[in-house]
Parts: C-alpha cells; sequence; structure tokens
C-alpha cells in the first residue's frame, strides 16, 4: 500500500503554514534588540540575559501557532521571557547555594595558623575559647539588621518567607542580610577564639 501524494488543496496550505511561519520569525527577530535590553535588566550578567533570550525565542519559535496575528508580538514575547526568568528564579531557590568558598572563609583557619606557627589547630582548643558567652558577644556585634535575620532564621529556625513577613522585608533581603549576618558572625567568632 502506497502512500498517496498530497492534494493540490494540501500543499497550498502546507506552503502558506510555512510562510506564516516564516512571517513569524522574520518579525520576533526584529524585536530582539528589545527583548534582549529586557532580559539584561531582568539578570545579573550579559551571558545570563542571552541565555535567557535564547531560551524565550526556542519557546516563541517551537509555539509560534499560538501567537494571535495582529496582537502584539512584542508583548507576547516578553510575557514568554518574564515567565522563563521567573521558572529560573524558583529553580535556584528549590537548589542549595553552591558558592565557591572565597579567602573570607578561611579566615578562621587562617588565622589559627598564623598564630600556632607549624602546630596543627586543635579544634578542642577552638571549642574551649568559644564559650556561650564569646558566642552571645559575637552575636551582639553583628550590627543590628543582619542580628535579626540570624536571631529569626538559624536560632528561632522561621523559614525565610516567615522571617520576610515579620521583618516586613522581601525575602531576597533576608537571604542577603543572612549571608552578610553569617559571614560578620563567623568573622567575630574567629577572631575570639585566636585572642
Amino acid at each position: 500500500m502506497s502512500e498517496s501524494a498530497p492534494t493540490s488543496a494540501e500543499t497550498r496550505r502546507l506552503a502558506e503554514v510555512a510562510r506564516d511561519r516564516v512571517r513569524f520569525e522574520e518579525e520576533a527577530l526584529e524585536l530582539s534588540d528589545q527583548v534582549y535590553r529586557v532580559a539584561r535588566r531582568l539578570v545579573g550578567s550579559r551571558e545570563e540575559a542571552e541565555d535567557l533570550m535564547q531560551e524565550a525565542y526556542a519557546r516563541a519559535f517551537r509555539s509560534w501557532q499560538q501567537y494571535q496575528p495582529g496582537t502584539n508580538l512584542r508583548a507576547w514575547l516578553l510575557r514568554i521571557l518574564t515567565n522563563l526568568n521567573i521558572d529560573r528564579g524558583r529553580r535556584a531557590q528549590r537548589t542549595p547555594d553552591m558558592q565557591p568558598l572565597e579567602e573570607g572563609d578561611y579566615f578562621l583557619y587562617n588565622k589559627l595558623e598564623s598564630t600556632l606557627g607549624d602546630e596543627n589547630p586543635d579544634e578542642d582548643r577552638v571549642i574551649e575559647r568559644l564559650s556561650q558567652n564569646s558566642v552571645v558577644e559575637a552575636l551582639a556585634e553583628v550590627p543590628h539588621d543582619f542580628r535579626d535575620v540570624l536571631v529569626l532564621v538559624d536560632l528561632g529556625e522561621f523559614s525565610y518567607a516567615e522571617a520576610a513577613q515579620i521583618l516586613d522585608i522581601p525575602v531576597g533581603t533576608v537571604m542577603s542580610r543572612l549571608h552578610r549576618g553569617r559571614r560578620a558572625l563567623k568573622q567575630n567568632l574567629a577572631e575570639k577564639a585566636v585572642i
């Protein structure tokens, strides 16, 4: 059983669909500068903006038939871009923070090594030096805004969202202050451990 050749009506319809797709792609690509400018403002780096824009165009080209000709193509593309950025943010929130260690993260080790010379730092000695009072003192030296977040999230075991609601600040601010507060507390504790 052989396949029948397409009729002239089917051929015309396929040619029309192909023309519509080419027209859509050309119009969408004419807006690429505007889409990139929005992407650049949504993310932190040029590379991320390029990736986001590429992802948005790939999705737009896959779903081009969902676009209603005669409506605002720019708005349609920017909605795709924005939704992708929201999805990226959600994925990033669900994955653990995998930032590389910085020199400041080795502060305690470096400080102990410099004061002890060639001796190996003894963990028990550090623990003995850090009494509960010195932890409370080190926490008291952390700036107020950072200390509030540290207390709520690390000691009170509130979620980021709960801490944000309690302090009446955005969740992103909670995360930023927590990171900076932990770093300040770590440095304060390191200084008390080697005194």
